[in-house]
């Protein structure tokens, strides 16, 4: 995709990741991913709040008991926040699930690599539903899960992920959003099978979003960031003691900070940070400003 054009002057993403004449993000832009309030409404004052920590922009967690895609009033009233406010859509992680209880209330996953085609036809409407909100939120990239945890690698997986991705890349060229396929637990998402998948189906416009927790309780960080470096477009980051998917702060888990900041600073194009932390860890609202400051100070 190309880069979008450096003149709009209160776009702070674009003012990060573009200059005339050359393109190439500059500095890493603070991104803070609205799963920190997974059990709340998204609404303008959680976007104030993102604001007001130090982010740059957001990443929207398409989850509808958080942000129904397809309610017109939610889409209009955050459209209209956004088109008032310096605080910019970077990104729009897709849908998990068909219900508004993350599966909890036995909804079946958007599971685009599910081995029966009707399910993977309703997996692709799904994620199609909430990319069509780009209209009004113009997010720029589009955060994508290849399948479950249990899902394995064949030919027949390869083929089901390369129809998935071509048919959600044709659909999100035109909107102005690119997708990023995230590492994952599952056999298909390492990030070795991921590049198998993007480089032999010849899908160059389709980056990656480096999720650092699951790399590393699976291959590690290092070898992750090695694997995937030419495709990297933003990094979800949060923290675990590499046993299980703890979504902590940085700094609460085992994740050697400033070695995985010193990795991503030397790729050509340092990615985008996206602060993703879990709505359940307990931290006071009035001190959340500081916690994300600290949390993006830690891996610049």
């Amino acid at each position: 995709m190309p880069l979008p054009k450096c003149d709009n002057e209160n776009s702070v993403w674009l003012r990060r990741t573009c200059q005339p004449g050359a393109g190439g993000i500059l500095a890493k832009l603070r991104v803070l991913s609205t799963h920190l309030f997974l059990n709340q409404r998204l609404h303008p004052e959680l976007l104030e709040l993102a604001d007001h920590s130090g982010a740059e922009a957001v990443e929207i967690f398409a989850a509808r008991q958080h942000f129904d895609y397809t309610a017109r009033e939610q889409v209009a009233e955050l459209a209209a926040w956004f088109r008032s406010n310096p605080l910019q859509a970077w990104s729009m992680h897709a849908p998990l699930y068909f219900g508004r209880e993350m599966g909890r209330a036995g909804a079946p996953a958007v599971n685009l690599l599910h081995p029966e085609k009707a399910r993977r036809i309703d997996a692709m409407d799904e994620i199609k539903r909430a990319l069509e909100t780009a209209e009004h939120i113009p997010f720029r990239n589009l955060v994508v899960h290849l399948g479950e945890r249990t899902d394995a690698w064949s030919q027949r997986t390869i083929e089901y992920a390369f129809i998935a991705l071509e048919y959600i890349d044709a659909f999100a060229r035109p909107l102005g959003v690119r997708p990023l396929v995230e590492n994952l637990t599952g056999d298909p998402t390492t990030p070795e099978h991921l590049m198998e998948i993007l480089t032999t189906g010849h899908l160059d416009s389709i980056g990656v979003c480096l999720d650092l927790g699951h790399a590393h309780f699976t291959v590690g960080v290092p070898e992750a960031i090695a694997t995937l470096a030419g495709r990297i477009v933003q990094v979800h980051a949060h923290d675990n003691h590499g046993l299980k998917d703890e979504h902590l702060w940085p700094g609460e888990g085992t994740i050697d900070w400033p070695a995985t900041a010193a990795a991503l600073n030397a790729l050509p194009e340092p990615p985008a940070t996206v602060l993703e932390i879990s709505s359940k860890l307990p931290v006071e609202p009035s001190a959340l400003p500081a916690r994300i400051r600290q949390a993006f100070d830690l891996l610049d």
